[in-house]
């Protein structure tokens, strides 16, 4: 069994008692200017989402007398003269450009008690987790006009009354990724035991993912080429969402579904995206086989494959992702062998040249900031080369540190992958999948009915008709 939690399990009820909203600005003084956005951060799609991260912590006797709210109140503030545009706000320029006014007006902070302890939130401390709508309140973030003169981040702190406690938050996705926000979360936590600034002092340095002069869109993107709606879509259906867990005898159950020459060529991250990507699809029951489907890898420009020349500062903290895209039928992925599913799983990573995230950026600056193509689309998120865990504001470091759920609103089909080890001590990696009710019962049925089959037991071929 790989499920290891979804929005159908027994749940805890509890409540949640919460101060009023405040704003924390910056500690110390800071520059009043505007700054630009890049081409990468400034997306249509980017502007309507924002990332959310939950970091839970146990009990730590050695910090008795000490109130995290304060502790972490008071690191954000400090780091905040350090990274002080996220505590301005959003403005846009004469063709809509989005810069940041840097005001100092702060982020938004709650402060909340819970009358529940770490322990009854399971064994497995993972995605769905129950009442996430207390942890992180749902405070109008948005001004009248939207993302522009709103908040760009929201951060709740809520003591448990086992001693623990919670630290949630949501940021403007365009102005950090995910790398940039462990960077702001990381500096917050060295602050809070003592240091007088981050270990890595943040850069802007925008400039270096803005369009060309003139800019040239010299790649194919179908990751940006909208695509009608489809009857599952419609936001009145009811998300389920959903933790996954694949140990090496998962993997190693794929990979006997491969020729072994492929098998032995191909990556964890491949095989299981390729895996993925088709019961993902399988589980929505398209009824026509040559609609079209994406796959698609966020790739970062910080690191390989497409990993800029010269590379980004160390202490860039904007958007450094592009979505390379494969495109499919439905017929085609879901009616041939695994290995076609992962020949086009590991061509994103390919595609994703420097190139590649230039041409995003130009495409941006010609296009008007296409938003991406969410609908019909899987889109994997890979989170296992961030050292999540490695935050420790004086109480030990997180049993749990991502994202609290996947998908983006109403569109399923965001999942993020992290590192995991289990209550069995079995090392892995979790999935956050989330899906429409009837296609999430759909997909838990497929990938076990397929990871139950004794390789060892059945010739290759018979376990190729399963799928």
């Amino acid at each position: 069994m790989v499920l290891l939690k979804s929005s159908s399990s027994p749940s805890i009820v509890f409540k949640v008692r919460r101060n009023p909203a405040e704003l924390v600005a910056p500690a110390g003084p800071t520059p009043h200017e505007l700054k630009l956005l890049s081409d990468i951060d400034d997306q249509q799609t980017l502007r309507i989402f924002y990332f959310p991260a939950v970091q839970f912590f146990p009990c730590q006797p050695s910090m008795a007398g000490k109130d995290p709210v304060h502790v972490i109140r008071e690191a954000l503030s400090k780091a905040l003269v350090f990274y002080y545009p996220l505590a301005g706000r959003l403005r846009e320029g004469p063709t809509g450009k989005l810069m940041v006014d840097c005001t100092a007006q702060g982020v938004l902070f709650i402060e909340a008690d819970a009358d529940v302890t770490l322990d009854q939130f399971g064994v497995d401390l993972l995605p769905p987790f129950p009442c996430s709508h207390e942890l992180l309140y749902d405070a109008p973030l948005f001004s009248n006009d939207g993302i522009i003169n709103s908040p760009l981040m929201l951060i709740q702190v809520t003591r448990l009354k086992c001693g623990g406690f919670i630290f949630a938050m949501r940021v403007n996705h365009t102005m950090c990724d995910a790398s940039g926000i462990f960077l702001f979360i990381k500096g917050i936590a060295e602050i809070a035991q003592g240091a007088a600034k981050p270990s890595i002092m943040p850069v802007w340095c925008r400039d270096l993912l803005c369009a060309r002069d003139p800019p040239t869109v010299t790649c194919l993107h179908p990751e940006y080429q909208q695509q009608a709606l489809h009857d599952y879509e419609s936001p009145s259906f009811k998300c389920c969402h959903a933790s996954f867990f694949f140990g090496p005898k998962h993997i190693h159950a794929l990979r006997h579904l491969l020729p072994d020459d492929l098998a032995q060529s191909s990556s964890t991250f491949d095989v299981l995206t390729a895996f993925l990507w088709r019961s993902h699809t399988a589980a929505l029951h398209w009824q026509n086989p040559n609609q079209e489907v994406l796959l698609m890898c966020t790739v970062n420009a910080r690191f390989e494959p497409c990993r800029l020349n010269p590379p980004l500062p160390e202490g860039y903290y904007g958007n450094a992702l592009v979505f390379p895209a494969v495109v499919s039928t439905v017929g085609m992925l879901c009616g041939q062998p695994l290995s076609y599913a992962l020949e086009l799983s590991k061509k994103p990573k390919k595609d994703a040249t420097e190139e590649y995230v230039h041409s995003t950026a130009d495409l941006m600056a010609t296009k008007g900031r296409p938003a991406l193509s969410l609908r019909r689309s899987f889109i994997v998120s890979n989170l296992s080369k961030f050292e999540l865990s490695d935050v420790d504001y004086g109480w030990g470091k997180p049993l749990y540190f991502g994202p609290y759920k996947a998908g983006i609103d109403d569109i399923p089909g965001v999942s993020y992958y992290l590192p995991y080890t289990n209550s069995k001590g079995e090392h892995g990696t979790v999935v956050l999948i989330c899906l429409p009710e009837d296609a999430m019962k759909r997909f838990e049925n497929e990938i076990n009915g397929i990871l139950h089959i004794k390789v060892e037991d059945k010739p290759i071929s018979s376990i190729m008709s399963n799928l």
